[in-house]
């Protein structure tokens, strides 16, 4: 009887240390393939192919024609006599769209009307007085 016991105990024994072996084999296993994975991502993300440089982006007409009403109305605020507004108007355009078509001549006309503006400053010039 007593011999039974001892080996019903070893039996339990060797029964839980085999399910403990079994359950670090499996956790090892899974560890593996998750490494593997995670390698695998970051190959994939580290040696994409160079995606060829895209076409320039479609113009917004929406933007565009805020840009033009921005020039006519700088244009305009110049043409009026009113350098300064002129020049504010020219600064929105270029400070909203500075990769604009029309940031030539924007920059032309702000030189142009801050000379018109320094010209009337000068003494000598201001009229009757």
């Amino acid at each position: 009887m007593k011999q039974l016991a001892w080996l019903l105990l070893i039996a339990a024994l060797a029964g839980i240390v085999y399910s403990f072996w079994r359950l670090r084999q499996v956790w090892r296993q899974r560890r593996a393939a998750s490494e593997e994975r995670y390698s695998k991502l970051l190959a994939s993300t580290y040696t994409a192919p160079a995606q060829a440089p895209s076409a320039p982006p479609a113009p917004d007409h929406a933007a565009l024609s805020q840009q033009k009403l921005l020039l006519d109305a700088a244009t305009k605020a110049g043409e009026a006599g009113e350098a300064a507004l002129s020049i504010q108007l020219y600064a929105r355009l270029l400070s909203r769209y500075p990769e604009s078509s029309f940031a030539v001549q924007a920059r032309a006309a702000v030189e142009a009307q801050k000379k018109k503006i320094a010209i009337s400053r000068t003494p000598g010039t201001a009229g009757p007085g």
